[in-house]
C-alpha cells in the first residue's frame, strides 16, 4: 500500500495526530477566549505583589499585552509539555516499539538499509510534529482574531516554531534512545529525564544568578527566550533544530547488523 517507512509511519500515525490536533486547537481557543476579561482589570498593580522571582519565572509583566499573556498560560508550560509528550511518546514508539512488537523484524529483512529506516522514521516523527505546530499557529491566528489579542502572523510563527523544534529535539532523542536500546519503556525514561533536568537548568538559571551563565544550553532557554511569542526567528531555533539533526545522525548506523529476534529472545 505505500512505498516507503516514511508514509506508512504518517498513516499510522493518523489518529493519534488528529486527536491531538482538536485538543491543542481547543486548548489555544479556550486560553484566548479568556483575554478580554482579563485585559480589563489592573494587572500592573496585581502583578506587583508578587513576589520578584515569580514575576521573573513567568514575565508577568508581559501578560498586560495578548502575546504575553499567551506566553504566560500556554507558550512556557502547557504548550511544551503536550509537544514534548507527543513527541517523547512517539519518538520512542518509532523504532523501540516497533521492536518489541515485532513489526520491526519485517523491515529489516527488506532491502531497505537501517539507516533509512531511522531516517524515514525521523522525517515522520518532524512531519507529525510540524502538523501539530501549524495547528498551533493557525489556532493562535484565529484566537486573536476573534478575541482581539493583537498578536501577528510573524509572532504566532515564531511561537509555533518553537513548541516544534523543542518537541522534535526530545523526540528525536526518544527515537536515538529507542534505537540504541531496543526499548520503548527506556527511551521514554531517556528522553523525559532529559527533558527535566533540561527544565530545571532553565529556571534555575532565571532564579540564581550562579546558574545564569548556563541558561544558553538549555533547549527551553533556546526555545522560550524573548518569547517565544513575538521573538521571531532566533539562533535558538537553529541550536534546536541542530540538536534534532545530530540526535538522528547518531541514530542512523543503530539498526545495521542487529539481529532483532536475538536481542527479544524471539
Amino acid at each position: 500500500m505505500f512505498r516507503n517507512v516514511y508514509l506508512k509511519s504518517l498513516y499510522d500515525a493518523r489518529r493519534g495526530l488528529f486527536g491531538w490536533s482538536v485538543a491543542i486547537a481547543f486548548l489555544v481557543i479556550l486560553e484566548s477566549a479568556l483575554w478580554p476579561s482579563i485585559r480589563d482589570l489592573n494587572l500592573e498593580q496585581v502583578y506587583a505583589s508578587f513576589p520578584e522571582e515569580l514575576r521573573k519565572f513567568f514575565d508577568l509583566e508581559a501578560m498586560t499585552t495578548g502575546a504575553g499573556f499567551l506566553n504566560a498560560e500556554l507558550f512556557t508550560l502547557l504548550l511544551p509539555s503536550l509537544f514534548l509528550i507527543y513527541g517523547i511518546g512517539r519518538g520512542a514508539r518509532a523504532l523501540a516499539g516497533e521492536e518489541e512488537q515485532g513489526s520491526l523484524e519485517l523491515l529489516l529483512v527488506t532491502p531497505v538499509s537501517g539507516a533509512r529506516i531511522v531516517l524515514e522514521k525521523a522525517l515522520a516523527l518532524a512531519t507529525s510534529l510540524a502538523i501539530l505546530g501549524l495547528v498551533l499557529f493557525s489556532s493562535t491566528l484565529c484566537g486573536s482574531a476573534l478575541f482581539d489579542l493583537g498578536i501577528s502572523a510573524g509572532s504566532a510563527a515564531g511561537g509555533a516554531l518553537a513548541m516544534t523544534l523543542l518537541g522534535l529535539e526530545f523526540a528525536t532523542l526518544a527515537l536515538a534512545a529507542g534505537a540504541v536500546t531496543g526499548r520503548r519503556g527506556t527511551a521514554i525514561a531517556i528522553g523525559s529525564v532529559a527533558a527535566t533536568a533540561a527544565y530545571f537548568l532553565y529556571a534555575a538559571g532565571l532564579l540564581l544568578t550562579s546558574v545564569e551563565s548556563w541558561l544558553p544550553f538549555s533547549p527551553f532557554y533556546q526555545a522560550f527566550h524573548d518569547g517565544p511569542l513575538g521573538a521571531g526567528l532566533t539562533s535558538g531555533h537553529g541550536w534546536l533544530l541542530a540538536g534534532a539533526i545530530a540526535l538522528t545522525a547518531v541514530a542512523l548506523p543503530a539498526l545495521d547488523g542487529r539481529d532483532i529476534a536475538t536481542a527479544h529472545g524471539r
